[in-house]
C-alpha cells in the first residue's frame, strides 16, 4: 500500500519523493541555532548554501528555551527560532524540524528539561501521563509558530521528525502514536517521518505505521537501505543522519573522518538515489555548560567543541570536505553558489592574568541555603547545572578514617579544615585523619553534562547517596548552589575580583580560583578568536560575561573558539574560574588546536 502526504509540499509515491509533484532529492544538513551564535546565523547559513546543500534541519532544544517550570519558554534573542527558520527561507533553503521533545544531540539532557526528569525520571519518552502533560503543554507554545511557518502557509518548513531515533531507546508504539498525533492537532500539515538506526530492533521499536520511515548511520548505506526497502518498499529512500564524522569526549581523541571514507558513503546514498542531511554541516560549539554525556560504564563528558570534523568547521572555514561535498552535491542538481571566504581570525597573543578570589573563599562567598540532614541533589536545589558546595562539621575520631561518597554524579573535590584532600570521579574513597575534634568538610561537586543517550537518560546530579565516614553517615549539611550559566556580568565580576592578589607570579601558578585577564581591541579588529589557556587545569572561562564553556588539560581540546561578536571594541575581559591549578597567562591562537586525531567511522 502506497503511504503518502498528500497535502504536504513533500510528499511521495511508489518510492520516490516529490516537491510540489517534481522528483526530488533532499540534500540537507544539520545545523544547531543554539550551538551558533544568533549573529552569525545567516553567514553559517550562507555556507549551508554554498556546500551545494537545498535543505537544513535543526532539533529543537526544549531546555534551551525553559530552563525552569515556573518560567515561560523564552523565544527571543539567541532563542528566536522563527526567526532562525526564516533566514534560511530567506537564502532559499528549506527547513526540516526536529521538535523532539527529545534530541539526544550530545546536548545535556538529551534536550528535556532537568526540572522535568526530576519528577518523571525514567518514565521520560514513554506515554506516562504526567510526561506526555509537560510535552503537550510545551508543544502547545512551540508547534503554533512552526506551524505558521509551514511551506502550506508560505514558509520554508516542509518536514518534522516525530520524537528522536526513539528505537534505540524503547518501543512504547502508544507514546510515538500520542506524539504524531500532537504534532497533527498543533498545526503540522507537512511531512513528517521517523529516524533509527538501521537494524530490525531499532526500526521495530521507533518506527509508525503511516509515517515515513528513515535511517541514520555512517556506513554501509547499501546495507541500510535494503533492510529500509525490505520493510517499506513504497517509501522513498532518506539518510536522515549521516555520520561524515563524529564528537568528542574528554580524555579522548580527536575524531574525525578521513575525506575519501565520508565522500564514498555519500557518493552510495546519493547513487542509490537517496536524500541525505549529513550530521553535522556544521557542527558550532556547546557554549555554557550544555554539552551532554554518555555512559559506557562510567560518565564521558562532551568537550565544549562541536566541530564534528564536519564540512563547515566550529568557526565557519570550508574544509576538504566541504569541497569534496559540493562536488557531489552540485551534480546531483544542487545550487552552484559563490564560496565565502573563510572568517577573519584574531592575531596569536598573550595576556598575563591577574589573580583573584581563591576558590574556597569565593564561593563559600555565597550565603548557603539551610542546615539539611542529608545532602540535597541539584534538582532538589532548583538548579540544573554548575557546581553545589557542601558543607559539614563532623567530628573525625583520633586516628585515620574512610571518608566515602555513594551516589557521587558526577566529580567532587574533598576539602578538609580548608585544604584539598582528594579528588573523587563518581562513586569512592579518601582517607581523612581526625584529632577527636570536629572538621570543616566542604565538598565541590561538578555536573560535568547531563546524560543525553540511553537508559540512564534524566538520571540525577550531585551526592544521591550519602557521605559516611567510616561506617557512619554524616549528616547535617548546609549547601550553595552555584548555577555558574545564571551568573550575570557584575555577579561574576564581583566573585572574581574579591581579595584579588595582583599580577599571578610563580606563588601562585599552583592555586585554584578565579583569574582575570584584559585586553583591547581597536575599530575593526574584533574577529573570531581561538583561547588557549596554558597552564590551567579544569574549569570554566567567560569572555565579556559570555560563559564560553569548560575546559580541561586532559584534552582534547586545547582551544575553546570565541565567536566574533562576543568581542568588542576597546577593552575586553577574560574571567577563568579554575578548579585545580591556574597559570600565568592566556593565549590566543590563530587556530583552533581540537588535539591529535583519531579516525572513527560509525557502523552498526
Amino acid at each position: 500500500m502506497t503511504l503518502t502526504a498528500t497535502s504536504a509540499l513533500l510528499t511521495f509515491d511508489d518510492g520516490r519523493l516529490f516537491r510540489d509533484g517534481v522528483p526530488h532529492q533532499v540534500l540537507s544538513g544539520s545545523l544547531h541555532y543554539f550551538r551558533v551564535h544568533p549573529a552569525q546565523w545567516r553567514d553559517r547559513l550562507e555556507r549551508l548554501a554554498a556546500l551545494g546543500l537545498n535543505t537544513v534541519d535543526t532539533y529543537v532544544a526544549w531546555n534551551f528555551h525553559q530552563g525552569r517550570p515556573d518560567r515561560a519558554a523564552s523565544f527571543e534573542g539567541w532563542r528566536d527560532l522563527e526567526a532562525f527558520v526564516t533566514i534560511a527561507g530567506e537564502l532559499g533553503l528549506d527547513v526540516i524540524v526536529r521538535p523532539g521533545p527529545y534530541i539526544c544531540a550530545e546536548w545535556d539532557n538529551g534536550g528535556l528539561p532537568a526540572w522535568l526528569t526530576a519528577i518523571v525520571g525514567t518514565r521520560a519518552r514513554t506515554s506516562d501521563p504526567t510526561y506526555l502533560a509537560a510535552v503537550a503543554a510545551w508543544f502547545d507554545d512551540l508547534m503554533p509558530r512552526l506551524a505558521a511557518l509551514q511551506a502550506s502557509n508560505g514558509g520554508p518548513i516542509v518536514a518534522f521528525q516525530v520524537e528522536n531515533e526513539y528505537g534505540s531507546y524503547g518501543d512504547d508504539a502508544s507514546y510515538l502514536a500520542w506524539l504524531r498525533e500532537a504534532l497533527v492537532d498543533r498545526g503540522a500539515s507537512e511531512l513528517l517521518y521517523t529516524a533509527d538506526g538501521p537494524t530490525d530492533l531499532m526500526l521495530d521499536g521507533g518506527s509508525l505505521p503511516g509515517t515515513l520511515a528513515t535511517a541514520t548511520f555512517g556506513s554501509r548505506a547499501a546495507d541500510a537501505f535494503r533492510l529500509l526497502r525490505s520493510r517499506r518498499a513504497d517509501e522513498p529512500l532518506l539518510c536522515a543522519e549521516f555520520w561524515n564524522g563524529w564528537f568528542d569526549h574528554w580524555g579522548e581523541r580527536h575524531h574525525v573522518r578521513s575525506v575519501p571514507s565520508a565522500d564514498a558513503t555519500l557518493g552510495d546514498i546519493l547513487d542509490a538515489g537517496g536524500s541525505v542531511s549529513l550530521y553535522m554541516a556544521h557542527g558550532g560549539t556547546n557554549f555554557g555548560l550544555w554539552a551532554g554525556a554518555n555512559h559506557d560504564g562510567r560518565l564521558q563528558p562532551t568537550i565544549t567543541s562541536y566541530d564534528s570534523d564536519a564540512p563547515i568547521a566550529e568557526h565557519g572555514a570550508v574544509t576538504a570536505k566541504f569541497h569534496a561535498f559540493r562536488s557531489r552535491f552540485v551534480a546531483a542538481g544542487g545550487r552552484e553558489l559563490p564560496v565565502p571566504a573563510d572568517p577573519v581570525i584574531l592575531p596569536a597573543r598573550s595576556i598575563p592574568v591577574v589573580r583573584g578570589s581563591g576558590l574556597l573563599p569565593a564561593l563559600g562567598s555565597i550565603a548557603p541555603r539551610g542546615a539539611r540532614p542529608t545532602p540535597p541533589s541539584f534538582e532538589e536545589l532548583g538548579i540544573a547545572s554548575g557546581l553545589v558546595l557542601y558543607a559539614a562539621t563532623p567530628r573525625v575520631p583520633l586516628g585515620e578514617l574512610e571518608l566515602s561518597v555513594r551516589g557521587l554524579h558526577d566529580r567532587a573535590q574533598v576539602f578538609v579544615d580548608g585544604e584539598p584532600i582528594g579528588v573523587l570521579d563518581g562513586d569512592g574513597s579518601l582517607p581523612v585523619r581526625g584529632t577527636g575534634t570536629r572538621v570543616d568538610l566542604r565538598i565541590l561537586v561538578e555536573n560535568q553534562g547531563r546524560i543525553n543517550y540511553g537508559p540512564l537518560l534524566g538520571q540525577g546530579k550531585g551526592i544521591l547517596g550519602g557521605v559516611q565516614l567510616g561506617r557512619r553517615l554524616v549528616h547535617g549539611w548546609t549547601t550553595t548552589p552555584l548555577p555558574l550559566d545564571e551568573w550575570s556580568a557584575a555577579e561574576l565580576g564581583a566573585l572574581a575580583s574579591g581579595g584579588a592578589t595582583g599580577a599571578a607570579g610563580a606563588a601562585d601558578d599552583a592555586a585554584a580560583g578565579f583569574s582575570t585577564a584584559g585586553f583591547v581591541l581597536g575599530d575593526g579588529e574584533p574577529a573570531d578568536a581561538f583561547l588557549a589557556l596554558p597552564g590551567f587545569g579544569k574549569g570554566f572561562v567567560w569572555v565579556n560575561g559570555f560563559l564560553l564553556g569548560r575546559y580541561w588539560e586532559v584534552g582534547p581540546q586545547s582551544t575553546l573558539y570565541v565567536p566574533a561578536p562576543v568581542l568588542e571594541v576597546g577593552v575586553n575581559t577574560v574571567t577563568v574560574l579554575e578548579l585545580l591549578h591556574s597559570g600565568t597567562h592566556l593565549a590566543f591562537r590563530d587556530r583552533p588546536e581540537l588535539g591529535p586525531p583519531e579516525e572513527y567511522v560509525e557502523t552498526f
